[in-house]
């Protein structure tokens, strides 16, 4: 499975960290940026991850920056992608089996390395589990499509 990775300049260190953890695990990992501490317009990143996975071109990603906050924002206005912040495993673990989260968000300045990196294993062992929650990601889908396939006056 090919895994999208990137960040702001906040989160460059922790994003070279995750990317590491997630390389000695095998994984295809691409890197999206930033690649240095300089400043950048972080929503750019965010879209050019999320069309990825609404294309079908990677299957999961990884968005950081300070919070994890506007990557998740960002990443959530793509149609058809669900991003979700987590700063702990069952957060992460719920992402993935109650809401079928295509992308998780990191916060550099909330979480460690370590607990980075067990929030995103927990996540990419997780599953979506179906049963209730179906119903409720089919309702996101049908107001997704009709909002963006209304044409507006």
């Amino acid at each position: 499975m090919k895994i999208g990775i990137g960040c702001d300049e906040a989160a460059y260190v922790l994003k070279e960290t995750i990317k590491a953890h997630l390389a000695a695990k095998g994984l295809d990992v691409v890197d999206f940026g930033t690649h240095d501490t300089e400043p950048v317009i972080y929503p750019d990143i965010a879209f050019a991850v999320a069309e990825q996975i609404r294309q079908g071109a990677i299957g999961r990603a990884v968005l950081l920056c300070g919070t994890g906050i506007g990557m998740a924002i960002s990443a959530n206005k793509v149609p058809g992608v669900r991003a979700a912040q987590c700063h702990d495993t069952y957060s992460a673990e719920r992402a993935s089996k109650s809401n079928d989260a295509q992308i998780i968000t990191l916060g550099a300045r909330v979480v460690g390395a370590e607990l980075a990196k067990a929030i995103v294993d927990t996540w990419l062992a997780a599953e979506f589990s179906g049963g209730r929650s179906t119903e409720k990601l089919e309702r996101i889908k049908e107001y997704e499509h009709h909002l963006h396939n209304t044409k507006r006056l």
